[in-house]
């Protein structure tokens, strides 16, 4: 049987320009270098927990943060490690100077803590607290803190850029 004049000329074309296929190459040297480049930047960086709840105060401290239980306090309640552990307002109704369910929690967190328990050095903290909190909240949460053993206590804030910096002067 013989073809037709189209499907002669639709056979030499096929076999001429052939069928797409994918360059399995070109795709594999795309994904190694996105390997590449995911392994370098995906450094330990240590960053705190963000909270829009939370404004912290700004400083020129230069050093990065540990990674610590972080105590966040805001102006409603007080979280260890994101865990809601009580409210401002009823710390700031009593008169004693401890925090008995921090306590309580920030033992918890010792107990179960990876850092070496050296009665001595005591443990480390990580305290984010709102710059419009009272001190004597603040004060009533260190007291507790150092009642757990942590007495490295760590206050986070938020890095400023230097003033020379920013005029250009170096």
């Amino acid at each position: 049987m013989k073809k037709s004049y189209r499907a002669a000329r639709m056979e030499r074309h096929h076999k001429r320009f052939g069928s797409g296929g994918l360059n399995l190459v070109s795709l594999m040297d795309i994904f190694t270098i996105l390997v590449f480049f995911l392994l370098v930047n995906s450094s330990n960086v240590q960053q705190l927990p963000s909270s829009k709840a939370i404004k912290l105060p700004e400083s020129t401290a230069q050093q990065l943060p540990k990674e610590t239980v972080i105590v966040l306090v805001n102006n409603q309640q007080i979280l260890v490690q994101g865990r809601v552990i009580t409210t401002v307002d009823k710390i700031l109704a009593t008169k004693e100077a401890v925090i008995p369910e921090l306590l309580e929690e920030m033992k918890f967190q010792s107990s179960k803590s990876w850092q070496p328990a050296n009665p001595e050095e005591g443990l480390e903290v990580t305290v984010m607290g709102d710059k419009e909190i009272p001190y004597r909240l603040l004060r009533k949460i260190l007291t507790t803190l150092s009642q757990a053993n942590y007495t490295n206590i760590s206050m986070a804030v938020m890095k400023r850029a230097d003033s020379n910096n920013q005029a250009g002067t170096r």
